[in-house]
């Protein structure tokens, strides 16, 4: 499972209508006397149209959990929307010696701009500066390298957004309910990630004195342990009233777990945007009542902000001349009165 924020590192582009008005406002502001200056939305803007020809690398981890799958095929059918996009992608390893073989590849290639997940970011820290420093920008996805000067944007996601507003969702069901009562299924409890979710998922409970977590077990991102774990969480715990589980494949297990047990007297609230997760969300004949979203979506938006690297330009709907420099993604909250927007994100 993924890492991220800029202060961490593991597991289109949404951008609010306010920077499209400061342009336009900007614009409305150009005095008569100064028509022939350029003006705030007169730069080149990433589009849909063609334009100069870029070639990709894409480096990233192995596979082996069905978000990184999902990494890889929103990388791959993003760039084949782009006639002017080639993409080289490695094969992905999940060991740094390795995956710095494969992007150290990429580099002698010469390819326009770099995507790297890697699977430490620290460890690839050095590979990501000797690519900047050769001339190729890189945006560095999700798990991040240990200084700036090693990418030029960084786009991921928000795992205290997560805990945040997992907490907040459970928080508002459970509002009315007297000595509400929460466990939680977190992940691998050695990655910062975890720990962030932990940490907005009890932050936000700050906010409802009614609820309290009376337990918290990690599993290993994987559907046998989220099983296991959740089969020891309902023997030691015989009545609650919300669990939030950490991580959809991890969840599988966890349901299998629920029903073996034959419990129904609580809500459950996933992590990061599953399309079985989902398909249980919409069919609303059991626990899963929502999920709160890591998107894997944002590997296509990397490959936007390379192709705009690429060409030199900025990206539409920002007035500014370049791409940001970071891009935190919202962990919405996917329930069952929105599921068939988001339906089409989910990962197998």
């Amino acid at each position: 499972m993924p890492e991220s924020t800029p202060f961490t590192s593991r597991r289109g582009l949404l951008f609010g209508t306010a920077a499209v008005g400061a342009g336009v406002l900007l614009a409305g502001c150009t005095s008569n006397e100064s028509d022939d200056e350029p003006t705030a939305n007169d730069q080149p803007a990433a589009a849909d149209t063609p334009g100069k020809a870029v070639t990709i690398g894409f480096a990233g981890p192995q596979a082996d959990h069905g978000w990184l799958n999902a990494i890889n095929d929103n990388a791959k059918s993003r760039a084949k929307k782009y006639s002017d996009v080639t993409l080289e992608i490695t094969e992905g390893s999940n060991d740094t010696a390795a995956q710095i073989g494969q992007i150290e590849t990429l580099i002698n290639k010469k390819v326009d701009v770099l995507v790297i997940l890697p699977a430490d970011g620290k460890a690839l820290t050095q590979v990501g500066l000797k690519a900047m420093r050769a001339g190729i920008p890189v945006v560095n996805l999700d798990r991040i390298f240990n200084t700036p000067q090693a990418y030029r944007c960084w786009i991921g996601g928000d795992n205290y957004g997560m805990g945040l507003n997992a907490g907040h969702y459970i928080g508002e069901q459970l509002k009315d309910v007297d000595d509400a009562k929460v466990i939680e299924l977190a992940g691998l409890d050695n990655l910062e990630l975890t720990q962030q979710r932990t940490k907005g998922f009890d932050d936000a409970l700050k906010n409802y004195p009614n609820v309290k977590k009376v337990a918290r077990q990690a599993a290993e991102f994987t559907v046998e342990s989220g099983q296991a774990k959740m089969a020891q969480l309902l023997q030691a715990q015989p009545k609650f009233n919300a669990l939030w589980n950490h991580d959809d494949d991890q969840g599988v297990g966890a349901l299998r777990a629920i029903e073996q047990a034959g419990r129904d007297d609580f809500l459950m609230v996933g992590g990061a945007g599953a399309l079985s997760a989902f398909q249980a969300i919409k069919q609303d004949n059991g626990v899963l009542k929502a999920t709160v979203l890591y998107p894997p979506t944002m590997a296509a938006s990397a490959i936007d902000l390379a192709r705009a690297l690429g060409q030199a330009k900025g990206v539409s709907g920002l007035a500014e001349f370049e791409i940001p420099s970071s891009l935190t993604l919202y962990s919405a909250v996917v329930d069952k009165t929105n599921v068939d927007q988001y339906m089409p994100t989910g990962f197998k």
